[in-house]
């Protein structure tokens, strides 16, 4: 019963119909058969003739109704017979119209019973498998066919693990639920939706999507494309080469800067290539290749940061950096120009150590910790060792000498400067005395992050000090004995007292004007500051008010010496500051268009006096030419050829002169002179190189000169050239281009000074905020025998002005004043005052262009200090004239 139920689970409803009716037939005529027997036993044993007639009767009534009943049946089972008939004919069509359908669908179609087993399935189905479609039949288990497909490799993901990919797609097959997709071996792909139909079955669609994985393929593919475009192009736009190379050390990508620093050939640079092609190219290179410890590229190498001298002359800083997958990046940055930058700070920080070396005084540098940061050559001698820098004060001075400059180190950070007396030993037992200056050294926010010490030795002037004074108590002494003697005498040597009387005022003139000079000198030295100008200039104002005074021999003697090297001092100080301007590129060229007449013929004013001094003869050749060139630079290298031609020509002539060429002009310094050597003409451009040759030449200046002609010329890109023949002379020239016509009016350039005018009596205003420079200009002016008048700002100097009986015939003031008072703008108070365009000088340490040009737009003459003296007596002669 269980297999017929089963069968009947599988019938349509009038296949059911059908046999329902048959069972009821069957049991009709089992129950006919059974009356029939029950009817014949009756006879058998009762023998009675109408018993048998009457159940003959009863039979018939029953056989007819059975038949009525059994003819009803079989016309109901020939109706059911011919519906069944007709749906069986429907069943056929809407199956072979199913079978159809499933044929005109492009996807694949497959229908599987509850058991697994294939129903029906299509040809695009088939298509799918072709090495195994004609095994596929109804039927055929799913798991079956699953293995047909593994077996013949038809799916790319069987090839490795044929039964692992069989039990994932059973897995697949058996949730029904969702779709998945297979790669086939012939390169297409296919998607599979399956879904459970009512009766436990599986429907499953087969989908090719090759298409459409070609498209995404395509698509990633130019996403990739775009992508590796734009990181190529974002490692071209970067400074620093870079190179990418894979875990088998082939390079994968580059950029231009890795080409381009390194200087790489082809072969060696292309996809492919491999780190062992750089090697191999490194290694030809020699010694200054690549460093040998990137050589070292096993496994687990980390990063490395090396910088490497190239054989191009570059400083390269490499930094090599391993990927996650294997391989390493590694960029090369360009650091030969920030090398450079370094050499030139310690260079221009050696050039000012040398200078600092060279002065007379003790400097040094002290952070807000109070650790010395800088000392210079004098300051290490006086505590006798070179480790300082990197010590505290209290750890170089010690504990007691600490102690005593402690209030002043707190007024210096508190930002105000401090001035104070200290004593040191000296040699030999003796005491050394010192004036200290404390200069505080701000930051970028006000903050006061150190300051300058400054410690000049004082030791001989307070000995001259105290060497007059016991000059002037002797002399008085003497004095006072030579009164008690000529009183004795007096109604006998009237005419010696005459004579006492007028000796006796001599010498107290005598006193007063070395007490003056004495107390003129304690100021100056006093006001000594980190200014090095400043003091400079009064100091060459001292001495040349010393050398116009009426002295014995000796000491002019020693006056002329210490002027002289006040002199070398400017000079060698001035050198200095200009080559560490231009080193540090604090000058600025200003080319302009002017004629070459203009400079030239001021050069020729200037130097002429001098020419005529050494017994020379000078000669200027002009050119009416239009030049293009900064006049202020270009005078200065003129001057310095003119300078060395005339100082080093003992006989004969020096000759300036200009030579056309295409598009420039030559302008050329020939002389007469001793000549150089042909290997010595390089040095010469050398700081502080002078040719032993000329040791008899007794001005032989300090060696700087063509050194800043060298570095003015490199500035302005205009080319120097020297030649020379030994016992014949030099040429020195350098080569301007032409200009266009002039487009401003030249500035006009100082005249020579004219010496040797009377100054006698000349009413002399100076203003200056400086008092040790007020002394000096006082003395040195008294000195010319000028009345002179001294103010410290434009306000004193109008309420000063009736001092000197009527309004001045010259001022002289600094440019730079207190409260931000400029010098230009005092003159011309003091010319309201006197209603009268009064002459006037300015006088300024700043050698910029803009201050010449202020004053030059004032119509105001302009010396630099630290002033010359003989400058400023013929400026002020010519401007009385």
């Amino acid at each position: 019963m269980s297999a017929i139920h089963m069968i009947e689970d599988d019938l349509s409803p009038e296949e059911a119909r059908i046999q329902e009716l048959e069972r009821e037939v069957y049991k009709l005529r089992r129950i006919n058969k059974a009356l029939m027997d029950r009817v014949e036993r009756s006879m058998d044993f009762q023998g009675n003739a109408f018993s048998l007639f009457q159940t003959a009767i009863v039979l018939e009534t029953k056989v007819k109704e059975r038949t009525q009943q059994l003819e009803e049946t079989l016309r109901e089972l020939e109706v059911s017979n011919a519906a069944l008939g007709a749906a069986k004919e429907a069943a056929e069509k809407a199956q072979l119209r199913l079978q159809e359908a499933i044929e005109a669908v492009n996807e694949g179609f497959a229908l599987f019973d509850r058991d697994d087993r294939l129903v029906m399935c299509n040809r695009t189905y088939l298509k799918l498998w072709p090495s195994i479609a004609e095994y596929i039949k109804p039927g055929l288990s799913f798991g079956e066919i699953a293995g047909l497909a593994a077996s013949s490799k038809s799916v790319l993901q069987a090839r490795s693990a044929p039964e692992r990919w069989v039990a994932e797609r059973l897995s697949f097959h058996a949730s029904a639920s969702g779709s998945h997709v297979h790669p086939l071996s012939d390169g297409r792909w296919i998607q599979i939706n399956e879904r459970r139909t009512a009766e436990g079955g599986t429907v499953g669609i087969y989908t090719d999507i090759t298409d459409v994985k070609e498209h995404d393929a395509r698509e990633r593919a130019q996403v990739l494309a775009e992508k590796s475009a734009l990181l190529q192009a974002t490692l071209d736009n970067i400074p620093q080469g870079v190179s990418v190379y894979d875990r088998d050390l082939r390079l994968v990508a580059w950029n231009g800067p890795f080409v381009r620093l390194l200087e790489l050939p082809e072969d060696v640079v292309h996809a492919g290539a491999t780190y062992h092609d750089f090697l191999r190219h490194n290694a030809s290179l020699g010694a200054q290749g690549f460093p040998a410890e990137v050589v070292d590229l096993s496994d687990g190498a980390g990063s490395l940061t090396v910088e490497q001298a190239w054989h191009n002359g570059r400083v390269l800083e490499l930094r090599r950096n391993p990927m996650p997958g294997g391989g390493f990046v590694t960029t090369y940055t360009d650091m030969t120009e920030r090398k450079r930058i370094e050499q030139a700070l310690r260079d221009g920080e050696q050039r000012i150590r040398l200078i600092t070396d060279t002065i007379p005084a003790l400097i040094a540098y002290v952070d807000a910790g109070e650790t010395y940061r800088f000392v210079n050559r004098r300051y290490r001698d006086l505590f006798g060792r070179d480790d300082i820098v990197g010590l505290t004060m209290r750890e170089l001075l010690g504990k007691k000498a600490y102690d005593w400059r402690e209030p002043h180190i707190r007024t210096v950070m508190s930002g105000k400067e401090t001035e104070f007396e200290l004593g040191w030993p000296g040699q030999g037992g003796g005491k050394r005395y010192g004036h200290a200056t404390y200069v505080p050294h701000f930051g970028p926010d006000g903050i006061v992050i150190g300051f300058f010490s400054l410690i000049q030795d004082v030791t001989e002037r307070r000995r001259a000090a105290e060497a007059l004074k016991e000059a002037n108590e002797g002399l008085e002494r003497r004095v006072a004995d030579r009164t008690a003697a000529l009183t004795e005498v007096n109604t006998q040597l009237h005419q010696e007292i005459r004579e006492r009387l007028a000796m006796e005022e001599a010498l107290r003139v005598a006193k007063t004007t070395a007490e003056q000079a004495n107390l003129s000198k304690t100021k100056f030295l006093a006001a000594a500051s980190h200014d090095l100008l400043q003091p400079l200039n009064a100091a060459r104002l001292f001495v040349s008010a010393l050398t116009d005074a009426d002295l014995p021999p000796e000491p002019k003697t020693l006056i002329e010496k210490t002027d002289s090297a006040l002199l070398s001092v400017e000079d060698l100080l001035e050198a200095l500051l200009d080559i560490s301007k231009l080193d540090a590129g604090a000058v600025s060229a200003q080319p302009d268009d002017f004629p070459i007449s203009a400079l030239l013929g001021a050069l020729a004013a200037e130097y002429a006096p001098v020419a005529k001094e050494r017994g020379l003869d000078l000669r200027f050749v002009s050119s009416g030419v239009v030049v293009r060139s900064d006049m202020r630079l270009l005078r200065r290298i003129l001057q310095n050829f003119i300078s060395n031609a005339l100082r080093y020509t003992r006989s004969g002539r020096v000759l300036v002169g200009c030579r056309r060429m295409a598009g420039q002009l030559r302008l050329e310094v020939v002389d007469t002179g001793p000549g150089i050597p042909e290997d010595k003409l390089t040095e010469i451009f050398e700081e502080f190189r002078r040719l032993e040759t000329d040791r008899h030449i007794r001005d032989r200046g300090m060696g700087l000169g063509l050194a800043i002609v060298q570095r003015v010329a490199r500035m302005l890109n205009h080319p120097v050239e020297v030649t020379s023949t030994l016992g014949r002379g030099s040429t020195f020239s350098v080569t301007v281009p032409l200009g266009g016509t002039a487009t401003a009016k030249c500035r006009p350039l100082a005249k020579p000074a004219v010496p040797y005018s009377p100054l006698t009596g000349a009413r002399v205003l100076v203003i200056d905020n400086e008092a040790a420079i007020l002394d000096g200009m006082s003395a040195l002016l008294r000195g010319w025998g000028c009345e002179v008048t001294v103010a410290m700002s434009g306000e004193e100097a109008v309420a000063r002005l009736r001092d000197l009986g009527g309004r001045p015939e010259v001022v002289v003031a600094d440019y730079h004043l207190e409260e931000g008072a400029l010098g230009v703008m005092e003159i011309q108070r003091v010319r309201q005052a006197c209603g009268h365009k009064v002459p006037g000088i300015v006088i300024t340490a700043n050698r910029t262009a803009d201050v010449h040009d202020e004053v030059q737009a004032h119509g105001l003459p302009l010396l630099t200090k630290p002033v010359k003296p003989a400058q400023l007596r013929a400026l002020i002669t010519q401007l009385l004239s």
